[in-house]
């Protein structure tokens, strides 16, 4: 998979940040070796954030994300500040850029606050360092201020851009929990997967889901067997030995599950990206509030990607309707997708959310946690499909320390 191709889902976000004009966009450009950022000495140039890939070896594949001045101005300026600050939902490392001549002002202790509130690992770059007297700063004094390593840079003359990297490569998050299936089977294990073959599935590929299970298992040696709910049948019986396990795409979740032997584990795409991206435990958790719910309460379907939408779409037609036939109650709906999530999620009795194949694991997590802090239930489409289907606790076999609470 080339660096232009790789999905950002998987890479490491790196969000720039500071105020106008401190040399964010300068700085990207001398950190990917391109000019792919747009500079200027006009302030709020960048507007809305921007995403460049690169790639920082050891990490692999990385997007830079350049956002808006913190200090930016008028009406228009607070919601460019807004789309910035939400970018930190999905930072995995924060650099916060200052102007060497001006130094730290409340605007950065201000996001320095939020980087802490997040819980996201940051460091600052005075840039334009060639502009002032190294000697008058006090750094060690600084350093102490912001608590985070400063490194003096500049983007016109390159210095400090490989301390830079550096402390990207050791700040970045150790991701204990980047694993889709491959911790669940052993090489040369058969693992038949379930792709439905409808009017949503992408034309002339196969969605990206299960293009990454289908990855993971050839990576680790085992052997992926792809057909669809209807061949399901003929492909087991026409096997030579049992499969360590089948995997569905969730809309297929009740026939898949009638079509494969009670020997066999079935888990699904969705409910392994639960696993690898967010909580699977608190998802779980929020399934058994399903039936809880009351009439006139208020659910939150949640997309992390923008689609065409469709007649039969999942989160908008199938699973309102599931729910309502699953609760015999009134049920209200409201709908986000892509990087809107919700400003209020107070005013909900569940949200319900996808498998966040296009989210980071920082994303995800972030919406989880803002779920949990105001004791909001969570569940994800593929949990809510094997709960719905009564078919939750065979999904969860594969998987070891969870557990359904009734």
């Amino acid at each position: 998979m080339s660096l232009n191709s790789t999905p950002n889902a998987v890479r490491t976000h790196i969000g720039i940040f500071g105020k106008r004009n401190s040399g964010k966009s300068s700085l990207i450009n001398a950190i990917s070796n391109q000019e792919i950022a747009i500079v200027s000495n006009v302030k709020g140039t960048t507007t809305d954030p921007v995403f460049r890939p690169i790639e920082i070896l050891p990490i692999g594949p990385c997007v830079l994300i350049d956002t808006a001045g913190i200090d930016d101005l008028g009406e228009l300026g607070e919601l460019r500040i807004k789309k910035s600050l939400e970018v930190l939902d999905k930072t995995d490392v924060a650099i916060l850029v200052v102007d060497a001549k001006v130094g730290i002002e409340n605007y950065d202790l201000e996001l320095i606050e939020k980087f802490k509130q997040k819980k996201t690992p940051y460091l600052l770059v005075f840039n334009k360092i060639d502009t002032v007297e190294i000697s008058s700063l006090d750094i060690k004094e600084l350093q102490k201020k912001v608590g985070a390593k400063i490194v003096l840079s500049s983007a016109q003359s390159g210095d400090g851009i490989a301390e830079i990297k550096s402390e990207i490569i050791r700040l970045k998050p150790d991701e204990k929990n980047d694993v889709l299936v491959s911790d669940l089977i052993e090489p040369d294990d058969f693992v038949v997967l379930v792709t439905p073959i409808d009017e949503s599935a992408p034309k002339g590929r196969l969605i990206l889901p299960q293009q990454q299970v289908i990855r993971d298992l050839l990576d680790h040696d085992a052997v992926a067997i792809v057909t669809k709910e209807n061949t399901l049948s003929s492909t087991l019986k026409g096997l030579s030995k049992k499969p360590k396990m089948v995997i569905t795409d969730s809309q297929a979740f009740k026939k898949v599950d009638k079509d494969t032997p009670s020997d066999i584990p079935l888990t699904s795409f969705s409910i392994l990206f639960a696993r690898q991206k967010g909580d699977l435990q608190t998802l779980i958790d929020g399934a058994s509030e399903i039936d809880k719910l009351k009439d006139g309460d208020k659910v939150l379907i949640a997309e992390g990607c923008t689609h065409h939408l469709q007649c039969d779409d999942i989160g908008r037609y199938k699973i309102p309707t599931l729910l309502k036939k699953r609760t015999n109650k009134d049920i209200q709906f409201d709908f986000s997708s892509g990087v809107s999530f919700t400003e209020d999620i107070t005013k909900y009795a569940l949200v319900i959310h996808c498998g966040a194949c296009m989210l980071n694991r920082k994303a995800m997590m972030s919406r989880i946690e803002q779920a949990k802090s105001f004791g909001v239930p969570i569940v994800n489409y593929g949990v809510f499909l094997a709960y719905a289907n009564g078919i939750l606790p065979r999904s969860l076999q594969p998987f070891k320390g969870v557990q359904i609470h009734e």
